[in-house]
């Protein structure tokens, strides 16, 4: 993997000790399986549920640096990102994606400049319906995102804060 840092002074350690109540912890227990393990920035939401397709427009549009937080459920049936997914966003400049569910063509995706963290994997293809729903609040892990808001992605987890933070 590579040594993908944060923003210098944007780790979730520190954004806790600074920020306090403010630091919003995700308490899902997320993996990392992209190539970078880290990440911050402003986020993108998405509700799907085992459909790829809404993940997939979105990881299309210009990422601009951001980090797109999907929550599909928590389900671990099907993967909502796989590879070409993956290139797709980091091509277009997402710098994450953070899923409440599964992943999969893990060995490739490791080899991404791209932070993926994801509930776990799963070799079967999510739907192409388009079911869901993009650009409004999601929650899972005891915490809320809004597009918008900043978030930081590490290997001590995930923290989400209403604005970002400035530099030290």
């Amino acid at each position: 993997m590579q040594s993908g840092k944060p923003v210098p002074g944007h780790r979730t350690s520190d954004l806790c000790d600074r920020h306090g109540d403010e630091a919003r912890v995700c308490r899902s227990a997320l993996a990392s399986y992209g190539g970078r393990d880290a990440a911050s920035g402003s986020m993108a939401c998405v509700r799907v549920f085992e459909d790829a397709a809404l993940v997939r427009n979105q990881l299309e549009q210009p990422g601009e640096g951001r980090i797109l937080v999907v929550d599909a459920g928590a389900s671990l049936r099907v993967a909502v990102l796989g590879d070409r997914m993956a290139r797709l966003g980091s091509d277009n400049g997402w710098r994450g994606v953070v899923i409440n569910g599964a992943v999969r063509d893990a060995d490739r995706l490791a080899a991404m400049d791209i932070a993926i963290f994801a509930l776990g994997t799963a070799p079967a293809r999510g739907g192409n319906s388009g079911a869901g729903e993009c650009g409004a609040k999601v929650s899972f892990g005891e915490i809320e995102f809004v597009p918008g808001h900043f978030i930081c992605l590490d290997h001590d987890g995930v923290v989400v804060l209403p604005r970002a933070p400035l530099a030290n």
